[in-house]
This record gives structure tokens, sequence and C-alpha cells, in this order.
């Protein structure tokens, strides 16, 4: 059973470049806790909107550990922590999405970042859900028309 975010406080990541990791958290406020806030509060919506949803429910049956690789996901590109160690394009280039699917994505957590993080703290992790959704829709969009996406 996990505990409730306010009764636990995660560590904070070790980084693989502690001063750049320094420099962002100082910039924009964002930290290891925020970040977990952030994505639980995401993944909480995520899991109630009908649209994201029900396409959610199909591929993941266990929420906290991916709720964890999605933290460590997100050290990895805020922080740059390099947290995370995985390929996220095989897993959603197969997905029944398309860009209505990932506009929506993006309205989600561009809210639910405002609502966590500083202004310069959504402003940098937000920027970075374009970059992602940008580069996952041309890999779903490729994998839908040949099968293999173009990742070149």
């Amino acid at each position: 059973m996990t505990q409730p975010e306010t009764d636990s406080t995660p560590e904070p990541a070790p980084s693989i470049r502690p001063e750049v990791t320094a420099e962002i958290q100082a910039r924009t406020g964002l930290d290891e806790p925020t970040l977990t806030t952030l994505v639980h509060r995401f993944y909480d919506r995520i899991q109630q909107d009908p649209m994201l949803g029900p396409i959610f429910a199909t591929k993941i049956t266990d929420w906290p550990p991916h709720l964890d690789r999605m933290v460590a996901f997100w050290s990895s590109v805020a922080l740059m922590t390099g947290r995370y160690h995985g390929a996220p394009v095989p897993k959603h280039m197969h997905l029944p999405v398309d860009d209505s699917h990932f506009d929506h994505w993006l309205s989600l957590f561009e809210d639910t970042a405002r609502k966590v993080c500083t202004p310069e703290g959504a402003a940098h992790v937000i920027e970075r859900a374009h970059r992602i959704a940008r580069s996952l829709r041309i890999a779903v969009r490729d994998a839908n028309q040949t099968g293999v996406p173009n990742l070149g």
C-alpha cells in the first residue's frame, strides 16, 4: 500500500550532473518533491479523464511502479538527473492516439504544472512536455502510416 503524498517526501535524486541540477532547481524552484506531486496529480487526472483514461487503463494495471518511472523520467527531463533509463517511443508508437489526444494530454499537463509548480518551474516542464509530445506525435504518426517510426 502506498503512503499518501503528504506523509512521505521523496529523497532528493542523486544527479549525474549536480551543478546543472542545482542551477535548474535554483532558477525554477523544481525539486524531487515538486515533480512527485506534479506526476501524481497529473496521472490522477489522466486516470479520471474520459478521453485518455481508457487508453492508459489498457496499458497500465499497476500504477505505483508506473508513477515511480514517471517521476524518474521527469527528474531526468526537468532536472537533468539522469535517473530515467528507458525508451518511451516504442511504448507509445502503437497506441490508438492522434493529435487530439496529444493536445488534450498537453492541456491537462499544462494546467497541472501551473497549479503545482512555480511559474518558472511550470514554464520549464511545459516546454519540455511540448518537445516530448512533438517527438511522440511523429513516432505515432509514422508507425501508423508505415508500421515503423522514422526517427531519423
